[in-house]
């Protein structure tokens, strides 16, 4: 599965492997989305207790369903 984690600060990119290698986008309004591939649910909680242990203000947390590939892009 994929997953966006929003936290309330911007990082810097040499935080990547400290987060799995996700990707890192800085947004606009001050926070910043780790994006990537989550193998399992004891990867995700081992996840969001690195953003709690160094006292990461977390906002949200969100599973993306990856698009099937040989699904249409418009339902009829």
């Amino acid at each position: 599965m994929i997953y966006q984690i929003r936290i309330k600060c911007h990082l810097d990119r040499k935080w990547a492997d400290w987060f799995s290698g996700l990707n890192i986008t800085s947004l606009e309004n001050g926070e910043t989305l780790l994006t990537g591939p989550v193998l399992d649910q004891a990867m995700l909680h081992s996840l969001l207790r690195k953003v709690r242990d160094v006292g990461l203000p977390l906002v949200s947390v969100i599973c993306i369903q990856p698009k099937q590939a040989n699904e249409p892009d418009v339902k009829p």
